[in-house]
């Protein structure tokens, strides 16, 4: 058997010693962002940071001096200044062999049912036992062995030494601790199920300060769980437990699963947060298969006892094997109070959970816009909003049960440096020939100019498998944000290709490399093995029917697509000031479900400010659409395809029972948007702040200037966008008649079209004659003979 080592943590090592009197307080702080501008009158980009404090009542108290991302990392760095400053020695009572950890096992089951541990302990334990206790007849005093995996960590790490498989397997766990009871002093085990006792009848001082602390359930409570079943094609669906109180917890979910009794159920690690307790539930198989099967390890269980059919969705979701119907509840004892702790499950719990391991999914719910919200195709500090990249990229390896991504930030030379801090590559190619120009004539020096910083990025398994890797000729000016993109870009990646799990499984096309990815196919495929089961099954080959992603080509390249929201219901004056490509556009929007059978609509989703950056892919196409077309004060209506169900149902809540069983053929989503406030892009206000007057302005006067030097009456510009050189050349006294604007985007020149349209009109109230003003749909690159015969042609920066 292998050999395993463990070393205890501060928080571990802190509770060793003081137990419950060691209080962590956890603050939550709002940090800068390096790379801000100062002096610059603009809003400054913030995280969400932690810092903690450690109270141990007549001992000490000590804060930590800086912050931390993540919650546990401020506690764990808290614990081990107290242990630093209090002197304490460390030292691991975790056994190193599996030997060791079968006698540490043995022992540890005993102490649990001894006086001196029971009833003053804190011990989750205990909980169970004081329940029991008001039973009368063959089950006084009887607790399910499943309650000790599921309140004592230790023997779950104990297990793991002797077999590192149980960290995987909560049937495996039972069996040794079945086994392991057998040979512990004052303790019995039945033959016929999985009851523990204590041989000794407990002291009638020590049953009556039980259940003084261990209160228990006054009067019976109902909460909602959700059934997993194990058969893919059947739905999850929403069950009620009722628990009383002379009756363990377990004893209703046995009924839920068919189980023979309470012992008879098998309890998973937490799901979710791990300050709650949601957990599987599931049925165990016969005693003794259980018994045999720490002792005799086979490959393959599910040959030996019919139930033992893995639950797929379950597991997924779990990171262990779960076998067979799985009910999901949160209902357990802790530490922290001596009542059973309870909360609902419902249907929107499960599929919020699901949403959560998708690469985009912390993001949505981050923001609080799981339909309207999407994985943004660019980084920049100033306008990201909601974990970084590199965060989202490291929660999704763990929800994932992948190691910790792994970034190498390199320095390399640049010979011209003419790019801002959060500038990439794809920028530069626009600059590289003026800035290569400009560094030959004037002979500057290299060295001169501040190093570049490129990152690449490998994603390793548990069992340090590298299973991806991307690298990228894209460089930074500074190294947090050269590490930021590139988290992005993989995080992207992992979106497309979990986008694409609904085509059938022998079509699944995964590049070896392409775009700087490396992909090791059969590493990657075995990790996401699991996802494939789950995400990847199809109801007859229609991904429409159950889908928790969209369906993404992996082999085209990503593009935003141009798709024009149609309008209805437009109210409020124009303003004038309309959303533009970079700006910051913040929104009120509210999403409805209509079910066009029964003409019944429901309320999925309300933002009453949601702000994101146009152009960035921040938001799906339709609303940036309906957006781009309003003004700020204005609101519109527009109606969109439901994308995919498992979104309406994670957004759903309360509602996700009434719309468990919609198809998409037969729902739209109805969005109600408002433009609240316009924010200028950051190179538009950093202009303002640095020249007077701004480079826009200079721009039009300078293009003025000259149409008027050559007497141009026709002018057609390139890249017209909104069209707002056009829309200020009509400011301008010129000798122009006609004007001309082209561009690529459809959206665009929609707004350039209302806003030529408003400043036209009033010019002819104004005065006789005008210029005339026609767009066209096209590129620079696309020879247009109507484009013949101009007098003149610009191409300017907006």
């Amino acid at each position: 058997m292998p050999t395993a080592t463990a070393t205890a943590t501060p928080k571990a090592v802190i509770h060793q010693r003081y137990g419950a009197k060691a209080v962590y307080r956890v603050d939550e702080v709002r940090e800068a962002v390096d790379g801000v501008c100062p002096g610059l009158a603009l809003p400054q980009s913030t995280r969400c940071v932690y810092r903690c404090q450690l109270d141990i009542p007549g001992v000490l108290s000590v804060s930590t001096p800086g912050t931390f991302v993540r919650k546990k990392d401020a506690e764990q760095a808290a614990a081990q200044i107290a242990i630093e400053k209090l002197g304490i020695q460390p030292t691991s009572n975790i056994p190193n062999t599996p030997e060791e950890a079968w006698e540490e096992l043995i022992s540890r089951i005993s102490y649990f049912f001894t006086d001196e541990n029971f009833p003053t302990s804190s011990h989750p334990l205990v909980g169970h036992l004081s329940v029991t206790l008001r039973r009368t007849g063959d089950f006084l005093g009887k607790i399910p062995i499943s309650a000790i995996v599921a309140c004592d960590v230790k023997v779950q790490t104990l297990c793991k030494i002797i077999d590192p498989k149980a960290e995987f397997d909560p049937l495996l766990v039972l069996s040794m601790i079945y086994n392991a009871a057998k040979q512990s002093p004052g303790v019995s085990v039945s033959n016929r199920n999985f009851w523990i006792q204590s041989q000794r009848p407990y002291s009638s001082e020590a049953v009556d300060l039980a259940l003084q602390c261990w209160s228990g359930i006054s009067d019976p409570i109902r909460v909602e769980a959700v059934l997993i079943p194990c058969a893919m094609e059947d739905e999850p669906k929403m069950v009620s437990l009722n628990i009383s109180e002379n009756e363990h917890y377990m004893g209703d979910i046995a009924l839920k699963l068919s189980a023979t009794d309470s012992s008879h159920v098998l309890v998973s690690r937490t799901v979710d947060k791990a300050s709650s307790e949601m957990r599987f539930y599931f049925p165990a198989p016969d005693v003794q298969f259980v018994s045999d099967l720490s002792k005799q390890l086979v490959d393959d269980r599910g040959d030996r006892n019919m139930n033992c059919v893995i639950n797929k969705r379950a597991s997924y979701i779990s990171g262990q094997t779960i076998y067979g119907d799985a009910v999901l509840a949160n209902v357990g004892y802790t530490r922290r109070d001596t009542e059973l702790q309870t909360d609902h499950v419902n249907l929107c719990t499960y599929y919020r959970i699901l949403l959560r391991k998708l690469p985009d999914g912390i993001y949505k719910i981050s923001k609080d816009s799981i339909l309207v919200a999407e994985l943004p195709c660019v980084y920049t500090r100033t306008s990201w909003k909601g974990p970084s990249p590199r965060d989202l990229l490291c929660s999704f390896c763990r929800l994932q049960r992948l190691s910790e991504p792994y970034f190498a930030a390199n320095r390399v030379s640049a010979s011209c440096n003419v790019l801002g801090s959060a500038v990439g590559s794809e920028e530069m190619g626009s600059l590289k020939a003026t800035a290569g120009n400009q560094c030959a004539n004037d002979g500057r020096i290299a060295k001169e100019n501040p190093d570049m910083f490129k990152c690449s990025v490998k994603i390793y398994s548990k069992k340090r498998d590298l299973l991806l890797e991307y690298s990228t000729d894209y460089s930074w000016s500074k190294e947090t944000d050269a590490i930021q993109n590139s988290a992005l870009k993989v995080l992207i990646w992992f979106n497309r290709y979990f986008k694409q799990l609904n085509t059938p499984v022998e079509k699944l096309y995964l590049p070896k490399s392409t775009d700087g990815f490396t992909i090791y196919p059969n590493i990657f495929l075995q990790e996401f093995a699991m996802c494939l089961s789950v995400y990847g099954k199809t109801s007859g080959g229609d991904s429409r029917t159950c889908s928790a992603v969209g369906y993404f080509s992996m082999d085209t390249s990503y593009q935003q697509l141009e798709s024009s929201a149609f309008l209805t219901d437009i109210d409020g004056q124009d303003s004038g000031v309309f959303p533009s490509h970079g700006s910051l556009a913040c929104i009120s929007y509210s999403a409805h479900l209509f079910m066009k059978d029964s003409r019944k609509r429901y309320l999925l989703e309300v933002n009453n400010e949601f702000e994101f950056e146009i152009g960035a892919g921040a938001v799906r196409n339709q609303l940036e659409s309906c957006a781009t077309q309003l003004s700020v004060n204005q609101s519109a209506c527009f109606v969109d395809q439901l994308s995919d169900r498992d979104l309406s149902l994670a957004a759903a809540c309360e509602l996700s029972l009434d719309l468990s069983k919609i198809c998409r053929d037969s729902c739209v989503l109805e969005f109600s948007v408002k433009v609240l406030q316009v924010t200028e892009p950051l190179e538009d206000r950093m202009e303002k702040a640095l020249f007077n007057p701004p480079l826009s302005k200079q721009r039009v006067e300078f293009a003025v200037r000259h149409i008027n030097q050559l007497h141009a009456t026709t002018l057609v510009d390139f890249g017209c966008g909104s069209g707002s050189l056009l829309d200020s050349l009509l400011e301008h006294p010129t000798t122009l008649e006609k004007i001309v604007g082209v561009d690529i985007s459809r959206k665009g020149l929609t707004r350039a079209a209302k806003s030529l349209h408003q400043k036209l009109s009033k010019k002819l109230l104004l005065q006789s004659s005008v210029p005339t003003a026609v767009l066209y749909h096209g590129s620079v690159t696309d020879f247009d003979s109507r484009l013949y015969g101009f007098d003149i042609g610009t191409c300017l920066e907006e």
